[in-house]
């Protein structure tokens, strides 16, 4: 995972919360050297707060479609 310098990382990974937290920065700023548990995302998917487009990427990966597209929204590729 990508330095955290401004938290103790083994204390969070003490608590469910610390570690959603965790899963959360791994996921959108990158995991560096760990991987990402596929097992760990599908339990808390409901509790992680991701950027829209990592949220998409990782529901087209596990699931194999997108299951959060706004309506009305304008994405980066159209028109």
């Amino acid at each position: 995972m990508k330095a955290v310098w401004d938290y103790n990382v083994d204390e969070l990974k003490k608590t469910e919360k610390g570690r959603i937290f965790l899963l959360e920065r791994m996921i959108n700023y990158g995991p560096g050297d760990e991987k990402i548990s596929l097992a760990d995302v599908k339990k808390y998917w409901n509790q992680l707060h991701l950027f829209p487009l990592q949220k998409r990427l990782f529901e087209l990966l596990i699931w194999g479609h997108i299951k959060t597209l706004k309506k009305n929204k304008v994405f980066f590729w159209s028109n």
